[in-house]
């Protein structure tokens, strides 16, 4: 098992276990490996949702960049309730398992078709 595959079982962890999602592991390997190398640096492998600047970069490149959605007020409520799901308290938040979960969301699949 390489590390991408070790990151993946993990990610899928987060979603079974905090965020009450059974995952769709080739969407998820697709979404992490979509992340690229960000995955293994330990700052740019979590989303800060405290950070505005974060979170409006995630809006920018991920949500109107790469899965094409226009930009209105309802991307940053999805990106709100995707933290939600994931649970304020938690410290680690993965940027890949928030990407998947805005993926579903956003019901933007076919981007990683």
């Amino acid at each position: 098992m390489g590390k991408r595959d070790e990151w993946i079982a993990k990610y899928a962890e987060d979603l079974k276990n905090k965020c009450g999602m059974d995952p769709d592991m080739d969407l998820l390997t697709k979404v992490t490996i979509g992340c690229g190398p960000s995955i293994y640096n330990a700052d740019a492998q979590t989303v800060s949702a405290g950070d505005t600047a974060e979170l409006n970069t995630v809006k920018d490149n991920f949500l109107i960049k790469k899965l094409g959605l226009p930009d209105d007020e309802h991307l940053m409520g999805g990106i709100q309730k995707v933290i939600e799901t994931y649970g304020r308290s938690e410290r680690n938040k993965y940027r890949a398992v928030v990407y998947y979960m805005l993926v579903k969301h956003f019901g933007k699949e076919s981007v990683y078709g």
